[in-house]
């Protein structure tokens, strides 16, 4: 085995994020022979991740991703050890186990009252805070954005908190070595080239890949399996930035608005329609 192949086995790496472009990243850093790999994401597949999907099968619809993920990353390399991390409440632990049927080795919860009602800022907060109880990473991997806020801020947030650079956006790990990334992200238009220093965080886009099956033994052998369980205070958090209190913004009503049409009518072209229409618009000082 060579320095840079060693590197790369005693790497650990943090991939937050697992849909159809953090397959790809996931794929690519197992191919490169990374050996310690932690997944963290709190989707499950569905039908519309399966578009470019590399690990994901339509057979996965509804599992959660990091199990999948974790099983077809093992595939790919025996020797790799993954761990799941996810963040809510205790019955999030049935995510976890379904990553293990699935192939992976370890997984985190982060639960605890103190950490309801977070929004984005004490969330990130929350799982960089986890992050650096986790240890040694060179990549980061986000998901763009979360199903329920849409804010595609917690990724970014979380980078920010921990120094490390970040590329948003990030479709595919073109290369990683050296120190240094080359990924492809997308753009309005089109997609763009970059390259950036290890470690880093990667928030990765849209569709998904589609998943595996769990593994018959692996239910048997793990249906009642304990997990990892961190609360605030096991990862060195301050309580005026978790949870509420470390949240500046709150949701006070959610309302499903209906856009209703509005009356319509249809003009002639003839001079003296167009007329009458000019004055009704100016009588109402829209022009």
């Amino acid at each position: 085995m060579t320095a840079d192949q060693q590197t790369l086995h005693d790497a650990h790496v943090m991939v937050v994020g697992c849909g159809a472009l953090g397959n790809e990243v996931l794929k690519n850093l197992v191919l490169m022979g990374v050996g310690h790999l932690v997944v963290v994401d709190f989707d499950r597949v569905e039908a519309s991740n399966l578009t470019r999907s590399i690990l994901f099968r339509r057979s996965d619809v509804g599992r959660p991703k990091t199990e999948v993920v974790s099983q077809r990353l093992k595939e790919l390399n025996p020797g790799s050890s993954i761990t799941m991390l996810t963040m809510g409440l205790p019955k999030a632990a049935d995510v976890l186990r379904e990553g293990i049927y699935r192939g992976a080795d370890e997984g985190i919860l982060l639960t605890d009252r103190a950490l309801g009602g977070a929004d984005t800022l004490a969330t990130s907060y929350s799982l960089a805070q986890a992050i650096r109880k986790i240890g040694d990473y060179d990549v980061i991997l986000c998901g763009r954005q979360a199903i329920d806020g849409d804010t595609a801020q917690v990724g970014p947030q979380v980078a920010e908190k921990l120094g490390l650079p970040q590329i948003t956006y990030m479709e595919e790990i073109l290369s990683c070595g050296e120190g240094r990334i080359v990924c492809r992200r997308h753009v309005d238009g089109g997609a763009e080239t970059v390259e950036a220093p290890l470690p880093i965080l990667l928030t990765v886009n849209g569709s998904a890949a589609p998943c595996r099956c769990r593994n018959v033994k692996r239910v048997m052998a793990n249906k009642r399996r304990e997990f990892t369980v961190w609360g605030a205070a096991d990862i060195d958090a301050d309580p005026m930035q978790i949870g509420k209190a470390g949240s500046p913004t709150n949701v006070k009503a959610v309302k499903n608005i209906v856009f209703k049409a509005k009356e319509t009518r249809v003009l002639s072209a003839s001079d003296e329609d167009i007329c009458n229409l000019i004055n009704e618009l100016k009588e109402s000082n829209t022009i």
